[in-house]
């Protein structure tokens, strides 16, 4: 589930990446009402055949070229960018982004989430944690908040409009488009990940921001850290030809699938760098998907 996306051209460069609903949303209200539009969506695309929580489906089959495509359409494009300060839509070629540095993961919750909801939410970001590093062999796991250069925020409404006051002082020269992004951020964006390259090193990856609004059920939320934790590994675009795949607008998939899982060993082969160019990459990516898929 895909939102604004992936690249501002600003110091430290940021890519945004994230899920956004087109089911009706209400203008406002309190959270339990939200809570109740949030369920509402879920259950219609539930209805509709949606959110499916198979790994590796029989009846989505894919193939070397398939992940060659896929990988270069979701690793090497942006979908979004900065203008007039705020994000505006359209797609462009773009650099290979990742972490080359350990990352550590932290999962912050609000004062609004209960000490039930806190524990789900924080043992699935400290299991998906565990699942990227074996996936792409980084050093990689969970923190404190103050150790932290990963961070996984449930939030409810209210809460996003704090933090994002405290922004500034967490990022230096953070665009306020960000600050905006992040405290107005629309009732249908269900979750979104800004993630901001070192200063001075082309596509490296040094902090990430992942907000989930935790008006959301256990279900949405755990799809919420899928799709956003691993985006903000670089997989950072989505492609309506990815399948199956949460890096796919049509919200099919729910959790992470054989075919993301792939395009994650991919994209932390060692024969690819941060900031190569598409035509440096591309070339590569037939035999690196073949090791990749064995």
């Amino acid at each position: 589930m895909s939102i604004l996306s992936r690249i501002l051209l600003i110091a430290p460069i940021l890519f945004v990446a994230g899920c956004v609903e087109t089911y009706p949303i209400a203008p406002s209200g309190t959270e339990s009402e939200l809570q109740r539009v949030y369920a509402a969506a879920e259950a219609s695309m539930r209805d509709l055949g949606k959110m499916r929580t198979d790994v590796s489906p029989k009846d989505a089959p894919f193939s070397y070229d398939d992940l060659v495509q896929d990988f270069a359409q979701i690793a090497l494009h942006n979908e979004y960018r900065i203008a007039g300060g705020r994000f505006i839509a359209g797609e462009s070629e773009t650099f290979l982004r990742r972490w080359e540095t350990p990352v550590r993961v932290a999962a912050i919750n609000g004062a609004s989430t209960s000490e039930s909801a806190a524990r789900f939410n924080t043992g699935e970001v400290s299991k998906f944690t565990r699942r990227l590093s074996r996936l792409t062999d980084l050093d990689m796991r969970t923190s404190t908040k103050e150790e932290a250069n990963f961070l996984v925020l449930f939030l409810n409404e209210n809460e996003q409009v704090d933090f994002a006051n405290t922004l500034p002082t967490i990022l230096r020269d953070i665009s306020p488009a960000v600050v905006d992004a992040f405290r107005n951020s629309p009732r249908n964006i269900f979750c979104a990940a800004f993630a901001f390259t070192k200063p001075g090193q082309k596509g490296v990856y040094g902090n990430v921001l992942i907000l989930v609004k935790s008006e959301h059920s256990d279900f949405m939320r755990k799809s919420c850290v899928h799709e956003e934790m691993a985006q903000a590994m670089g997989l950072t675009n989505d492609s309506p030809e990815a399948r199956p795949s949460i890096f796919n607008d049509d919200e099919e998939f729910a959790f992470l699938t054989r075919h993301d899982e792939i395009l994650l060993r991919m994209l932390y082969d060692p024969r690819l760098k941060a900031g190569m160019e598409s035509y440096e990459v591309i070339p590569l990516l037939p035999a690196i998907a073949r090791d990749a898929a064995r």
